[in-house]
């Protein structure tokens, strides 16, 4: 009982700070998202064992520039490699034998591009044709929120068969294809109240968040499994870390971004 409400005050807070700073300004959206991907940075190389400080000084650096100099073209070439290192991320989910990374221009390479340019993404994902719009941001937690929430009740309740026991042993399909059906039923509802984008749009917008969404929550918990971890960190009383929390939302951003910002 204890437990479950320290869990809940803490997801409580979490919410609150969240919404909040992505509500009240760009600016207070951007401190806030460069202030988790700071603490994302530190718990990721304490997982895989990378005490080199270069991340941490390239991380301000590079949300620096992106606020000032980012053009289309820089935008493109780090939106390329982000995605290449994310899919490499997802082709390792298949290889029981694969350890990624091993060696610390491996380790440095995936703090680059797994960590910090995602946030960066996560950061530029709600600037449409120079306007902020927050609750994109919203919409997008709550898909997600609504994915893993319908992906646990189904897979509990109807679960046989496992999605990636190797990695995540509580995850099956039939969990999966529920979290799946009911954020596409959500991005319907979205649709009805939001202008932002079209009922297709928002579908499509679901099943990116439902997917890559869940292919973020297995890489991470790779990396915990081969660290012989259970949670990133303690800064969440009930939680584990805020890598624990933001490993899906971070991972989607560059997909949902390649989408809204280059295919519709």
């Amino acid at each position: 009982m204890q437990n479950l409400v320290t869990r809940s005050i803490s997801a409580l807070v979490y919410a609150a700070l969240f919404i909040s700073a992505t509500v009240y300004s760009l600016e207070s959206y951007t401190v806030l998202i460069a202030l988790f991907s700071a603490v994302c940075l530190w718990e990721y190389n304490k997982i895989i064992n990378f005490k080199s400080f270069i991340p941490f000084i390239i991380l301000p650096l590079a949300i620096f520039y992106q606020k000032s100099y980012l053009t289309d073209k820089v935008i493109i070439f780090l939106l390329a490699i982000t995605l290449l290192c994310s899919i490499r991320l997802i082709i390792n989910l298949y290889s029981k034998n694969v350890k990624y990374p091993q060696n610390n221009f491996d380790k440095f390479d995936s703090s680059i591009r797994y960590i910090i340019f995602p946030f960066l993404f996560l950061m530029q994902l709600p600037i449409i044709k120079g306007t902020y719009n927050p609750y994109l941001v919203i919409y997008i937690i709550v898909l997600i929120w609504t994915n893993d929430s319908f992906a646990f009740l189904v897979g509990k309740s109807f679960g046989k068969t496992k999605l990636f026991e190797s990695v995540s042993p509580k995850k099956t399909i039939e969990g999966f294809i529920g979290g799946f059906a009911f954020a596409i039923i959500v991005a319907c509802i979205i649709s009805y109240y939001s202008s932002l984008f079209s009922l297709v749009d928002w579908i499509l917008i679901a099943i990116i968040v439902s997917i890559f969404g869940t292919f973020g929550d297995l890489v991470e918990s790779k990396f915990k499994r081969q660290a012989n971890v259970k949670d990133s960190g303690t800064i969440m009383p009930g939680h584990g870390g805020l890598l624990d929390r933001l490993d899906s939302l971070f991972f989607l951003s560059p997909f949902v971004y390649l989408y809204i910002h280059f295919i519709m």
